[in-house]
């Protein structure tokens, strides 16, 4: 069985991985598709040497933040570490990033060997690709099962239903005005933002894409782009159009294929959420107490920051996130006036 976790970024889907990961069964594969280029999902069939060229290559977006001194949650690259091979101002092989430090604690060594196991395989298509290597990894660490958990996943749910006929996929939303702040905090996002709504009109983005490293003594755009706050309202229009995409992909599934889950249902009530995540993978719930361990990790709600906000940025914010809502069920019938 294939298996998906979708959702925005900044909807839990982190914390949902990692306690998937307590079971002894699954693999939890993190942030593979979200950095991968646009042929991603190809049609046609492909090599594993031609594979492997999509799959390890360096995002620069990721240096043009860890470079510049920024901590990004999902980078888990152990840059610190004696003895490996990347530093924060390095290309990072976007395999690296994320996908393979969360399997092994020498995520370098795994890149090594996953390039010997990809780069011989036949021709396939790029679906029976990932499923063959994903498989593969899920052995290397011990597991059965896998299931994969990008960041924004929701946003391409078209394609992977496409290419994963039979797949199974959880949805994990959280209020989108929420969601908008926590991405507000996120470099990242905030950089990605900057550049998809063009909001520093005096910063021309092709020379701010190849700035990937600040160049001592020259101004950085890209700096300034990632200290700024944009308004709220700019990840509300974000988060409503990677949802809006995503629901396209909905219509292609049946029914027992897809099921949602609220961020507020999983850190309210851990175990009765994850028992139902569990039934719909077909996991064991009760294999090693790993929805106990699971459960342990949560720390509560995080607190709500969208009442903090002036009047007028939490209006703004509130009408970006409406059609979001809407689509998530979570849409607030307006308050009526009474004489």
């Amino acid at each position: 069985m294939d298996r998906f976790i979708v959702g925005t970024g900044r909807c839990g889907s982190t914390l949902l991985s990692r306690m998937l990961a307590q079971s002894p069964e699954m693999a939890s594969l993190f942030e593979f598709f979200n950095g991968l280029p646009g042929n991603r999902f190809a049609p046609g069939t492909m090599s594993g040497a031609e594979l492997w060229e999509i799959i390890s290559k360096p995002h620069p977006f990721v240096t043009m933040v860890t470079s510049r001194g920024h901590r990004v949650e999902e980078v888990t690259y152990p840059f610190d570490r004696p003895g490996v091979r990347f530093t924060p101002d390095d290309l990072l092989p976007w395999l690296l990033v994320s996908t393979l430090p969360a399997l092994t604690d020498d995520p370098d060594a795994l890149f090594d060997e996953s390039r010997a196991f990809v780069s011989v395989q036949p021709h396939r298509t790029p679906a029976d690709h990932y499923r063959t290597y994903f498989q593969w990894l899920a052995e290397q660490t011990g597991r059965t099962m896998w299931n994969e958990r990008s960041g924004g996943g929701i946003e391409y749910l078209p394609e992977l239903a496409r290419s994963f006929p039979g797949a199974r996929f959880v949805h994990l939303h959280r209020a989108g005005e929420e969601t908008s702040l926590s991405m507000r905090e996120h470099a990242a996002f905030r950089l990605a933002i900057s550049i998809v709504y063009n909001l520093d009109p005096e910063v021309d983005l092709a020379t701010a894409l190849s700035a990937i490293t600040p160049q001592p003594g020259a101004d950085d755009p890209v700096a300034r782009m990632l200290a700024r706050r944009p308004h709220a309202a700019h990840f509300g229009v974000f988060w409503s159009d990677q949802l809006m995409n995503g629901y396209r992909g909905v219509q292609l599934l049946e029914p027992g294929q897809y099921i949602e889950v609220s961020f507020e249902d999983l850190v309210d009530d851990p175990r009765t959420t994850l028992r139902r995540i569990a039934a719909h993978f077909a996991m064991d719930p009760e294999a090693s107490g790993w929805i106990e361990r699971a459960a342990a990790m949560v720390r509560g709600r995080p607190p709500e920051r969208a009442g903090e906000l002036p009047v007028e940025e939490r209006e703004r914010l509130a009408e970006t996130c409406r059609a979001g809502n809407r689509l998530l069920g979570r849409a607030v019938a307006p308050k009526i006036a009474l004489a």
